[in-house]
Formats: structure tokens, C-alpha cells, sequence
């Protein structure tokens, strides 16, 4: 399994409901929007709890892995501006992204997954990059400006933000896919 990244940690080891999910809530008062915590819970409940809880907070729940008996649920603060529309002007859709997977050519085009890393590893499309939005700026001189570069995230609003910070830089074949991970039904990849 890969090593995942957390930028905080909550032990609700030992605690029944509702506990992991009080201390789950409390502990994200402190958490960044963007950041991803990691709570490790003994609870077999507290996957489906924390799940529920983390939709209706708003906040996306990445996945849950088991290691000696410890749940290790992750979940990522979702940040203000995920919550706004962002406008890029070129776009495809998921069926579309599809059929162009097909006949998928890496002479000619890229596909790049700007969710956090912990996202990314929970499943992600087989040909996709990881280059975190975090990272664009550091990282557009690894992609190729002549190629068809097709931006993913989860819903179309970080994949849009990466969109227009490459076209700002010179990058003129930018595509973003819409509405993103949340609803992709094509394969996945899971780094777990």
C-alpha cells in the first residue's frame, strides 16, 4: 500500500458512537480547507458514520482502509471556492472523456488528476498524472504545450482553476472534464 500524507490526525480508537464523530468534527474546526485528516477508529460503525457525516458537513470523504484492526478513514476539508462555479470556456464531459480514452495517444494528449494525493490514490483513471492544483504552477514545465492536456478533479472546479492557470502560461489545447471524478464511471486505478 502506499504511504498516504495527512496534514492531521484524530484517535477515536476505543470510542463508540457517537464519539469518532465528535472528535472527528471537532478536530476539523482546525484543519485548512484543502487539507486531508486521518482518523483511525476501532468503531466498525464509524465507517458508514463518518461517511454520512462527512456528505452532509460537506467535506468529501476519500475512502477507509483497515490495518490490525484500526479504521483508518480519510477525509478532505472542502475549500470555499469548490463551492463556486468556476468558468473555463473549453470543456468535455465525462462520456466524452470516455471515448477519447479509447483511442487514448500520449503522443498527442495528457490527462492530468489535480486532486490532493490521498484522492488520487483512492482511485483514479489508469492514464491519469497526479499533479495536485497545488502543484501547477511548480510542475506546468513537465507538461507538453503541444499536446491536448485534459484536466480531472472531482467535480470540474479545481480541474477549472488548472485549466485557466495553464492557459495563463502559454498553454493554448486545454480541455476540462466535467463533472469530474464524482460521477466518472470508466475505470479506475486504486494505489491502496
Amino acid at each position: 500500500m502506499e504511504y498516504l500524507k495527512t496534514d492531521h490526525q484524530v484517535d477515536a480508537k476505543g470510542l463508540a458512537c457517537p464519539k469518532p464523530i465528535v472528535k472527528t468534527k471537532k478536530a476539523m474546526n482546525n484543519v485548512n480547507a484543502g487539507e486531508t485528516i486521518e482518523i483511525l477508529a476501532t468503531d466498525q460503525g464509524s465507517k458508514a458514520d463518518i461517511k454520512a457525516w462527512a456528505k452532509s458537513a460537506g467535506h468529501q470523504y476519500l475512502g477507509t482502509t483497515v490495518e490490525d484492526n484500526v479504521l483508518k478513514h480519510y477525509l478532505r476539508k472542502t475549500t470555499e471556492v469548490e463551492k463556486e462555479e468556476m468558468v473555463f470556456s473549453r470543456t468535455i464531459d465525462n462520456q466524452e472523456l470516455t471515448k477519447k480514452l479509447l483511442d487514448y495517444d500520449t503522443d498527442q494528449d495528457i490527462l492530468i488528476d489535480v486532486r490532493e494525493q490521498a484522492e488520487y490514490i483512492f482511485g483514479h483513471i489508469p492514464q491519469a498524472i497526479s499533479i495536485p492544483l497545488g502543484e501547477i504552477d511548480n510542475r506546468k514545465d513537465e507538461l507538453d504545450q503541444d499536446k491536448t492536456i485534459y484536466v480531472i478533479c472531482r467535480t470540474g472546479t479545481r480541474s477549472g482553476m488548472a485549466a485557466l492557470k495553464l492557459t495563463n502560461n502559454g498553454f493554448e489545447n486545454v480541455v476540462n472534464v466535467k463533472p469530474g471524478m464524482s460521477e466518472w464511471q470508466g475505470d479506475l486505478k486504486s494505489d491502496i
